[in-house]
């Protein structure tokens, strides 16, 4: 039986459907497809367990267990069966209004309900952000190194991205005079991550304060990912971007994933840190609205728990994250100052990474940072990204949020790899 032109394609092998090019390429260089292909690399037959320094989920470590307030707040809006219902695109109100006052602890003013929009975790808060603000032309700058995630969604969007460096001699600071070179009027936003991933480094109040002027002469906005707020454990204070949202037009992107390590529970939020509504003045808000209109939303429950688990999670709680932090960002600075090859050029003081240097010149037959990292998975089991990921080749970032004696053992299997594979200098 003939039933036409299509049947007849199919029979010559002309599907007319096949793969969104544009999607396998962004993927490939993600952190989870970079990361799949180096543990491709472990023996299964190896005798040791796998170490992952790569990885920005402690929660697999029974040392990084969130607290039991935010538990029983689960459970007990579950329990409730008031959040059984869809939610509002934006977010349920009490989620909203809690979320405002959490944050406005922190801000030199009071945030609304109205600036707060709930998403599945701070990875969706990006992808909306990267949305509203794409239009043909349109570049947004982004720092290097930094989350690639970001420079996945702009290429989804069609946004040009132009890269500032971040400069390991002066602690991470953003390079201000690039900044200012690599924007025209095309120019829509820079992104700021603080506390730092991959660099762990923690912006003062001096240098925030001159990126908001930077912006402001600019005219763009600033996107502040904050989603490690307050995992700060070195000499400078966490500094919320939006203490300067009266200098310019801030959207700050965070969530509960790494303060109370639920990295899976994905919940996440957008804050227009705009006290002179520039946001509203140029649609900014509607755009967002919009966006949360035709994505999905964070489950229900877990936004029926969020007031219960920002107003009764104690202090002693934080502390203990922030002290075991500062432990393992202290073994691990010390351990790579003891490997040759490797230099980490900054204490970390934030987050939960550190970046470090290699030096390829001591090394025999290792090629590049993927090359080391694959072959450091194979002989060692143990995992670490490759710079290259983030934007820095032949540079690593390495994990401490784990617990201290596994870190020992990954840091030590790291500095046998590199004696083993050490040029011999004789």
């Amino acid at each position: 039986m003939d039933n036409g032109g299509v049947d007849g394609a199919a029979a010559a092998g002309r599907w007319r459907f096949g793969p969104n090019a544009s999607l396998a390429s962004v993927s490939a260089s993600s952190i989870r497809a970079v990361l799949d292909k180096i543990i491709a690399n472990i023996r299964d037959d190896g005798p040791r367990p796998v170490l992952p320094l790569g990885h920005g989920d402690p929660s697999a470590f029974p040392c990084f267990r969130t607290t039991a307030v935010a538990e029983d707040a689960i459970v007990a809006a579950v329990r409730s069966a008031d959040f059984n219902s869809y939610a509002p695109n934006v977010g349920v109100s009490p989620a909203r209004r809690a979320i405002a006052e959490y944050l406005s602890r922190d801000l030199p003013y009071k945030l609304s309900t109205d600036d707060i929009f709930l998403t599945a975790g701070c990875t969706q808060a990006i992808e909306i952000a990267l949305s509203v603000l794409a239009r043909p032309g349109a570049n947004i700058l982004l720092p290097r190194p930094g989350f690639p995630f970001y420079e996945a969604r702009a290429g989804i969007n069609g946004l040009e991205v132009r890269h500032f460096d971040l400069l390991p001699e002066k602690g991470w600071e953003i390079d201000l005079e690039a900044v200012e070179a690599l924007a025209d009027e095309n120019t829509v936003a820079m992104v700021v991550i603080n506390p730092g991933n991959p660099c762990g480094n923690v912006f003062t109040h001096q240098h925030l304060a001159e990126v908001a002027n930077t912006a402001k002469r600019l005219g763009i906005m600033v996107i502040a990912d904050e989603v490690y707020d307050h995992l700060v454990f070195g000499s400078n204070p966490f500094v919320p971007m939006g203490v300067f949202g009266n200098t310019v037009p801030v959207l700050t992107l965070g969530s509960i994933s790494k303060r109370w390590v639920v990295p899976g529970w994905r919940l996440g939020w957008i804050v227009t840190s705009d006290p002179n509504g520039v946001f509203k003045e140029t649609k900014i808000v509607d755009n967002i609205t919009t966006m949360l209109n035709i994505t999905t939303d964070p489950a229900t429950f877990i936004q029926g728990a969020v007031p219960q688990i920002l107003e009764n999670t104690k202090d002693d709680f934080f502390e203990k994250t922030i002290n075991l932090l500062r432990k393992t960002a202290g073994i691990c600075y010390d351990n790579i100052k003891e490997i040759d090859c490797i230099a980490c050029p900054h204490k970390p003081e934030g987050s939960m990474f550190a970046m470090a240097k290699l030096n390829l010149s001591h090394l025999e037959g290792i090629h590049d940072d993927i090359d080391f990292c694959s072959k450091l998975a194979k002989e060692e089991s143990v995992i670490i990204l490759p710079g290259v990921t983030v934007g820095m080749k032949n540079w690593l970032r390495v994990t401490f949020a784990m617990d201290p004696s596994s870190l020992e053992e990954g840091l030590g299997r790291l500095k046998s790899f590199c004696h083993r594979h050490t040029k011999n200098s004789t």
